[in-house]
């Protein structure tokens, strides 16, 4: 339940940063919110259909990452497409991003909270459809469509190296900060300090009481 009500307060919040985005109550402001609801509905349902397909069960963990995953994927293009459009955003993100998260498993990264399979993976999804569904009508500049349009591949382009050019950028300074981290602090805590936890090894103290049989269960 907790897991739920994080995905709510999220999604919430959501409309706050996207529509106000427009910075005055709008018609571009109303396009944004109505783009975030819809995005994040329409992940979220692929992803549970994506996950009952390959596993046999649909899971509120699973429901709740392709609502955060749509909404990460709609957040670059919400003043700028159709709610038609929104919507395929938000499906192709679910569906795309289910499959995402596995690469920890496979590339054998550590990604407790799914930042790369549903952020990182989400967010190329999202800023690359811009040069697909961005409608004129929204932009106010007729060269600024998509290539489903009528604007040819010329934003899907700018699109493309912007991502480029943000994973060279992002990929450079994370690693300067991990190795400052690493030569100073430490990088990571030890195997056994990860199974306890670190509430009780870095604090002493546990924010959730459950005995062994609790935690079998789960």
């Amino acid at each position: 339940p907790l897991v739920m009500i994080g995905t709510g307060i999220l999604w919430f919040g959501w409309f706050g940063f996207n529509a106000g985005s427009a910075l005055s109550a709008n018609g571009q402001a109303v396009q944004a919110f109505m783009n975030t609801f819809l995005a994040a509905a329409a992940a979220g349902l692929a992803w549970a259909i994506t996950e009952r397909i390959k596993d046999g069960h649909i899971t509120n963990l699973g429901a709740a990452s392709g609502i955060v995953a749509g909404l990460v994927a709609i957040t670059p293009a919400c003043g700028y497409v159709s709610s038609m459009s929104a919507i395929f955003i938000g499906l192709a993100a679910g569906l795309v991003c289910c499959f995402a998260v596995h690469l920890k498993f496979r590339a054998g990264y550590d990604d407790a909270l799914d930042v790369v399979g549903v952020h990182f993976v989400g967010g190329l999804v999202g800023s690359l459809m811009i040069g697909l569904f961005a409608d004129a009508e929204y932009f106010g500049a007729e060269h600024m469509s998509g290539l489903f349009y009528g604007g040819g591949f010329r934003l899907l382009g700018e699109q493309a190296i912007a991502n480029g050019v943000t994973i060279v950028y992002s990929a450079v300074v994370t690693a300067l900060i991990l190795l400052a981290l690493k030569a100073t602090v430490g990088l990571r805590v030890s195997e056994e300090e990860e199974n306890v936890g670190l509430d009780i090894s870095e604090h002493a103290e546990t924010a959730y009481h459950a005995d062994d049989t609790i935690m079998e269960r789960a």
